[in-house]
């Protein structure tokens, strides 16, 4: 699996660069890429067993991270787009999001968040930042609170990071390996 260029990928594609958008756009843009970075790299070069270990007590493996990311990244987006209703069009599978299901591979996960991270990465440069949904109901959301993209990407940055930091923490505990320390 190639991941070079994965921490700093502001050119080529689709996407657009951070040359192209200025201010805050580019920086959202800049620094979710950062901490997408972070996670594929802590997963490059790891076999499907490996990305499918769970190398401490919690359900958590390598794979089964890069696969909630990009779940989460995706159904985020819908939300920006559509809100709630959008993004609930598509279910959930609560018990095996953060594992590898059987066939998944680690380069077909990967694919998929590049593929999730591409379209946000354009979405990124067209949508109305002040834009609001009404968030969907569930118990860790406060009724009738209205999230704008601005505020959904500032949570895919620290949902990304967090993970990041969960997976060199998995990392770290199959091969040695350290991403971030």
């Amino acid at each position: 699996m190639d991941i070079e260029g994965s921490l700093d990928n502001e050119k080529g594609g689709t996407m657009p660069s951070t040359e192209q958008l200025t201010g805050e756009r580019a920086d959202l843009l800049q620094t979710l890429r950062r901490h997408r970075g972070f996670l594929l790299q802590t997963v490059d070069g790891l076999s499907d067993e490996q990305a499918a270990t769970r190398s401490t007590v919690s359900e958590l493996c390598l794979g089964g991270l890069v696969k909630h990311v990009a779940d989460c990244e995706h159904r985020w987006m819908l939300f920006a787009q559509g809100g709630a209703e959008a993004m609930q069009r598509e279910p959930i599978d609560w018990v095996d999001q953060f594992r590898m299901g059987s066939g998944q591979t680690l380069a077909g996960l990967v694919e998929r968040f590049r593929e999730v991270a591409d379209q946000t990465d354009e979405l990124i440069g067209t949508l109305d930042l002040d834009a609001a949904h009404p968030l969907p109901q569930a118990p860790w959301f406060e009724p009738g609170a209205s999230w704008t993209v601005r505020r959904v990407l500032l949570h895919l940055i620290a949902e990304t990071s967090q993970h990041a930091g969960h997976a060199d923490i998995l990392r770290e505990s199959i091969d040695g390996t350290k991403t971030m320390g």
